[in-house]
């Protein structure tokens, strides 16, 4: 009982830095509609705050993975939150798109490092039979950051700014940071004596080594596949929305019922995950991904689009809840931060390409249609991926 209490504190604090990750990053795809009108942003440079933000995170889940090795999960747990938070309130005060991409790569650095330790974490301190599952309920704390981005920026930017949007989102951060602080470090890191603790370089070739190749290929396709698609079509779905004809108002309304979509998503990627396994989940997840994104792009009625983009959310993350359970399972304990950090870090070039790639393709007219075609072909490669190269993983004890 004990045991399962400290779990759900566990989980509970995970859960709330989590939130207020999905939070600014939901945020984001509205700020960037809202300073499109303040600011006079090209579609470009609109492209670039998006594309900035996970060049940040893919700097800090590589150099925070590897720190997670070096001095443990929770440090870099408070770290990279502590970073987020003072970076996300200064770039509410930015008069200028230069120092806002600055802060955003801050602030992603801070996000990038943060989501892959806290999944290392909370997998390695929970017993095997239940991992799966509250490692997917872990990444549902997604859906509640990005629904309470939505509501914000529906009610907060259209009225009062997008400043006063990103003030309100930072304060509840630092209410994570303090739980943070009496939280325990990983069991099983505690166990890794400090002689068999690894050098950054050592990590980096433990994880290409013969007994961990297969499965760092498999990760690497897998995280680019899911993270280029999902920047690529989430961060511009409001303004994809504008684009279909709707007002701005109306764009974030419709975002913000497509959102609710994900929480059921997560629930039965939960439930599945202990009791089929992670790569069926996985696999079912991807392919719902696709065919989703491809009846998005074809949409051409408001009951079509909402559908589609339901559809889209309900199996999006769904997968991500997989995802974040299924890769720290890869590795052994004294190499588990890095390997995971550095398949998030190679995935996070693919949410550089994403957000840029939509603008560039509009640019050289290409349709909406054929756009979220290319990303249903890219979600189907990375559960090929899962299919034959991905081994299961479910109950089995981490070493």
């Amino acid at each position: 009982m004990k045991k399962d209490g400290s779990n759900r504190k566990l989980l509970g604090v995970a859960g709330l830095g989590w939130m207020f990750d999905a939070m600014d990053v939901g945020m984001l795809s509205f700020i960037i509609a809202a300073l499109q009108v303040d600011w006079n942003l090209s579609v470009k440079e609109m492209g670039w705050i998006g594309s900035v933000n996970s060049i940040g995170m893919a700097v800090g889940a590589l150099v925070f993975g590897m720190m997670a090795d070096r001095v443990g999960r929770k440090n870099v747990f408070i770290i990279t939150l502590l970073l987020f938070s003072i970076a996300s309130g200064l770039s509410a005060f930015t008069t200028s798109l230069a120092l806002f991409l600055l802060l955003r790569f801050i602030i992603g650095m801070g996000l990038g490092g943060e989501l892959p330790v806290a999944s290392t974490l909370v997998s390695e301190s929970v017993p095997a039979d239940k991992r799966g599952r509250v490692v997917v309920l872990l990444e549902s704390f997604w859906a509640f950051g990005w629904l309470l981005a939505a509501i914000i920026s529906y009610f907060i930017i259209p009225k009062y700014g997008w400043e006063i949007a990103l003030l309100i989102s930072v304060l509840p951060a630092f209410y994570a940071l303090y739980l943070r602080l009496n939280l325990p470090d990983s069991p099983q890191y505690l166990k890794v004596e400090k002689k068999q603790k690894l050098s950054p370089m050592e990590s980096i070739r433990a994880v290409w080594a013969k007994e961990n190749a297969k499965q760092t290929t498999m990760l690497w396709i897998l995280w680019f596949c899911v993270v280029f698609s999902y920047y690529g079509m989430f961060l511009w779905l409001p303004s994809v929305m504008v684009m279909k004809g709707f007002s701005l108002i109306k764009s974030f309304e419709y975002v913000l019922i497509m959102t609710l979509a994900q929480l059921p998503g997560y629930a039965l990627a939960a439930y599945l995950i202990e009791k089929i396994g992670r790569k069926f989940v996985l696999v079912f997840f991807l392919i719902g991904t696709a065919i989703s994104a491809l009846l998005f792009g074809t949409a051409d009625t408001t009951i079509a689009l909402m559908v589609a983009g339901i559809l889209l959310s309900f199996f999006n993350l769904g997968a991500w809840g997989a995802l974040y359970a299924y890769t720290p399972e890869q590795y052994a304990t004294k190499v588990r931060g890095t390997g995971v950090g550095m398949a998030a870090s190679f995935g996070r070039i693919g949410g550089v390409l994403g957000p840029l790639l939509v603008p560039y393709l509009m640019g050289q007219n290409m349709s909406i249609a054929s756009i979220f075609t290319l990303f249903c072909i890219t979600v189907f490669i990375g559960a090929a991926a899962v299919f034959f190269l991905g081994k299961e993983t479910k109950n089995v004890e981490l070493s």
